[in-house]
């Protein structure tokens, strides 16, 4: 069976000061370039049958800085649409929703639901188990992790089981339909 290979885009300024990041296509940091350039180096020793990319600039300029410039735009791959809250922190949003907690178990008003995010990382993971070899995927934090629990047979909340860092790589595994986590959230430092 194949592998999917995950990377979580590299640094941008909402990600650095924890602004909710879907629509708006910022670019990366200087930061975010510079890890991103380590990851020819973290990849080299495996071979990818498909590469999927989010079609937002911070995922595609991750894919092109990690040797893959040619990477398949995937609408799919694209991040979980916060609506209202888009470009807020978790504490701006509180203040105009008081107790909300999550996108994964409140609403975003205008924005996906966990469901609807789940049914495309569900088409993600059919497709990846339907390729010949391992695949690599470049996305975001939260489609990200619900792609993993969807990947586990899981329900999206329990993607709120998981952190997943920028410019990290995470390698999710199927032997004979017992899905498994590989590897999750390593960073250059912290690989095998």
């Amino acid at each position: 069976m194949p592998r999917l290979f995950l990377i979580r885009h590299g640094e941008t300024a909402w990600s650095l000061s924890g602004q909710h990041t879907s629509r708006t296509d910022l670019p990366l940091t200087d930061n975010g370039r510079a890890a991103a350039a380590k990851l020819p180096a973290r990849l080299a020793k495996y071979s990818f049958a498909l590469v999927l990319t989010s079609p937002r600039l911070r995922a595609r300029e991750t894919a092109k800085l990690a040797g893959f410039p040619n990477a398949e735009v995937c609408e799919d791959l694209r991040e979980f649409d916060y609506g209202e809250y888009e470009g807020l922190t978790k504490a701006q949003i509180r203040a105009k929703a008081p107790g909300w907690n999550s996108v994964l178990t409140d609403p975003c008003p205008g924005g996906e639901t966990p469901a609807q995010v789940a049914a495309r990382a569900q088409r993600v993971a059919a497709r990846v188990r339907a390729t010949n070899g391992d695949c690599l995927v470049f996305t975001h934090g939260h489609l990200g992790r619900i792609l993993a629990a969807c990947w586990l047979g899981q329900p999206p909340i329990f993607a709120q089981q998981f952190s997943l860092d920028t410019t990290t790589l995470s390698i999710l595994g199927d032997d004979g339909g017992r899905a498994y986590i590989q590897a999750w959230n390593c960073g250059a430092e912290n690989e095998k």
